[in-house]
């Protein structure tokens, strides 16, 4: 893990900029989908660092020039806890991949600085999500400019690897591996639905070594029984022969 400890000069730049995460539900449920999705997807890369709503200033000494974009990913920097993204503290490398959770109060002018922001400071990819229109659009780094993604259904993010699908009610990003990103609710509802399955699973299991169980002391009595059988007809055996009678005479 990887984490940063601020000098004095360092505390001059602000780790927040006054602004709210999200504002409304719906803003705020894409920002954590997509971010919670995109850790879990790279959680074993210990190389890759993704920041929801973390502050990024890519120049040195200018603590005007940043942006906090609402999903950031940097290749090649260490996971761990960050108070803002300085870039020359991280390598000088820019987040290469970053989108934005459009929301009723962004304009158009402000989104319109967000695209040159990223497109000046290094941004290979560029994704912006509207979910009350269900408008998604993307941007993607053609030295030396990002340049608008023609058709984003279908789309596979050449950093992220995932793929973006348009439908009538809202944007789908999918894995390679064919799984869709998740919210925590269907996560934890496909979690139970797992351990529902389980419990299940260990009660038949329960259930045939019960019946296992039964059939065996089943077995064992009718072992018991041909054996108290054969100890009678030994005895019967004995007397007969203990009269003069042959029993295995006819």
């Amino acid at each position: 893990m990887f984490q940063l400890q601020p000098s004095s000069a360092e505390s001059a730049y602000p780790e927040s900029d006054g602004k709210p995460m999200a504002d409304n539900t719906k803003q705020f449920r894409w920002i954590v989908v997509i971010q919670q999705n995109l850790d879990w997807l790279f959680a074993h890369d210990p190389a890759v660092f993704v920041a929801g709503d973390l502050l990024w200033y890519p120049v040195e000494g200018n603590r005007n020039i940043c942006t906090a974009p609402d999903i950031m990913v940097a290749f090649g920097r260490p996971k761990g806890d960050r108070g803002s993204y300085k870039q020359w503290e991280e390598g000088n490398l820019p987040p290469q991949v970053v989108f934005e959770i459009r929301s009723p109060s962004n304009t158009d002018a402000e989104m319109s600085r967000k695209l040159l922001f990223y497109d000046r400071y290094g941004v290979d990819e560029y994704y912006l999500y509207d979910p009350d229109t269900n408008q998604f659009n993307g941007w993607v780094r053609s030295d030396p400019s990002l340049e608008m993604i023609e058709s984003v259904a279908g789309w596979i993010s050449p950093r992220l690897k995932v793929r973006f699908e348009r439908s009538d009610e809202e944007l789908q990003i999918y894995r390679l591996d064919g799984k869709r990103f998740l919210s925590y609710a269907e996560i934890a509802g496909q979690a139970q639905q797992v351990e529902q399955q389980l419990a299940q699973e260990r009660q038949r299991a329960e259930q045939e070594r019960q019946r296992a169980e039964q059939e065996r002391q089943r077995a064992e009595q009718e072992r018991q029984r041909a054996e108290q059988e054969r100890q009678r007809a030994d005895r019967l055996a004995e007397q007969l022969r203990s009269l003069g009678i042959d029993p295995e005479q006819r």
